[in-house]
């Protein structure tokens, strides 16, 4: 210290008080050390969010190394394969490597996720797998479980399984090569026996669901008639339901007790991630409150309004006008294919919740072969229709009546010169907006005709629970 610092308090000095002051050739070399060293670590964070496409772009950097090792270890300690010898006139399918960064909720990098999968394209139909189809619920079952909870007013949870698809058991004999950076040293030649299913499998949905079904119905759990994927235990008068839709599991009883006694058991069989009360599902947002429930995709909408570039366009009060016709073009499509139909397949999902755009959105999706300026113009008027109304959606009231009950449309409307008519149909849980081709004139034959889908419809929805209602 000097003369001028001596006295002064230390904890105001900034810096080290014991160097002298630099020079301005000192300070021009450290201000280029220390913007050589932001630089290099900005290059770092770039390089970072690279997602790796091949192992050799990953072997100098310890920390996909470690990922890769965690996952094969965990093949290793769940006894997914067997090493064997590789046996003759047997394809083996290959493995690789899928590599992912996972972030936080504020977007940046939080671990490296590899990921070993098989190469679907190897698998062999008749072969390597005979079944896939894994049964999934649909949107109108997912409704009406929730027009159920209000009715008997209890509360709706929802639950993840983690690594839902590595649970599954294999039913066919699957060979895989070793993956690649981790060939044995000693066996380079044989490959793995499967015993569980690895991601990338054909037959990984169905298997997952057989396993998840059986477990079940070991802990006295029946499958409903209509619904596979529905699942219900009656314990004296309480009602335990459950609703499975791969790997995200909503379900709810009238006992408290018997909704924890299902998380802890789930939990005992498999990895769960349990997200307490249901708020979003498949998309849906889901609000519970003593009132009731209410739906609506408010969240689906804005994206979409963001993504077509609607988000500044001015609002309508009805989705299409009376008396809008749309027509079939002999010409050659007059704008983008791919555009417009992109838009209606959007729009068709967005119909989970909002009816009152469902006859509008299928009556343009028949034109999607062959589209012209009108109809792009119509699609264009239902989102402006939609901006004014993203938080639209279905609402529930609790402690209300459960039944099923169906409206119909009988008067004839004629929307086109062929004969084709086109009718509305809707009831509290689903709807459609179809078109019948009628081949007779008689009003009486086309009343018959709608009223026997709707009562095909009234049917379907009752048998959902197995409970009795009237129409």
């Amino acid at each position: 210290m000097d003369r001028w610092t001596r006295s002064h308090p230390q904890e105001q000095i900034l810096g080290d008080p014991q160097v002298g002051v630099l020079t301005r050739a000192q300070l021009c070399a450290k201000n280029v050390v220390q913007n050589a060293n932001q630089q290099f670590g900005m290059f770092n964070v770039f390089i970072l969010k690279i997602e790796p496409k091949l192992v050799k772009n990953v072997m100098y950097d310890p920390d996909w190394i470690v990922s890769m090792q965690s996952e094969f270890d965990e093949f290793e300690r769940n006894k997914f394969w067997r090493l064997v010898l590789k046996p003759k006139d047997v394809s083996v399918i290959g493995l690789k490597w899928i590599f992912k960064n996972k972030t936080d909720i504020e977007g940046n990098i939080d671990r490296n996720k590899a990921r070993l999968v098989v190469k679907v394209y190897s698998q062999q139909e008749g072969i390597d797998y005979e079944e896939t189809f894994g049964p999934v619920t649909r949107l109108e079952a997912i409704r009406i479980f929730l027009a159920y909870a209000t009715h008997k007013d209890f509360n709706v949870y929802q639950m993840d399984v983690k690594c839902a698809f590595l649970n599954g058991v294999l039913e066919e004999t699957v060979y895989v090569e070793q993956p690649p950076g981790f060939i044995n040293s000693q066996y380079p030649d044989h490959c793995y026996d499967l015993d569980k299913v690895v991601y990338g499998l054909k037959q990984a949905p169905r298997a997952w669901y057989a396993t998840l079904t059986n477990f079940l119905k070991s802990s006295k759990f029946k499958q409903g008639s209509v619904d596979p994927t529905l699942v219900r235990k009656k314990v004296g008068n309480h009602h335990m339901l459950v609703l499975i839709y791969v790997d995200d599991i909503m379900f709810g009883s009238t006992d408290p007790n018997l909704s924890k006694e299902f998380e802890n058991m789930m939990k005992s069989q498999f990895e769960m991630s349990m997200m307490g009360k249901i708020n979003n599902f498949l998309g849906l947002n889901i609000r519970q409150s003593r009132e009731g429930i209410f739906i609506n995709q408010e969240k689906y909408s804005r994206n979409l309004l963001e993504k077509f570039g609607m988000t500044n366009s001015s609002k309508l009060r009805v989705p299409m006008a009376v008396g809008t016709r749309l027509g079939p073009s002999l010409d050659k499509p007059t704008v983008d294919l791919t555009l417009y139909r992109s838009r209606i397949g959007s729009l068709l999902y967005l119909t989970a919740s909002r009816p009152d755009i469902m006859f509008d959105v299928c009556n343009c999706a028949r034109y999607q072969s062959n589209p012209w300026v009108p109809h792009l113009t119509a699609i264009t008027n239902i989102f402006r229709y939609l901006k004014g109304t993203v938080s639209l959606g279905l609402w529930y009231p609790s402690k209300t009546g459960f039944f099923v009950q169906a409206f119909l449309r009988c008067k004839l409307v004629w929307l086109s010169t062929r004969s084709k008519k086109h009718k509305w149909r809707m009831s509290t849980f689903g709807w459609e907006a179809c078109e019948l081709e009628i081949k007779e004139t008689s009003v009486c034959f086309d009343f018959h005709s709608r009223s026997r889908i709707c009562c095909y419809c009234i049917m379907h929805f009752s048998n959902h629970l197995d409970s009795k209602s009237t129409a």
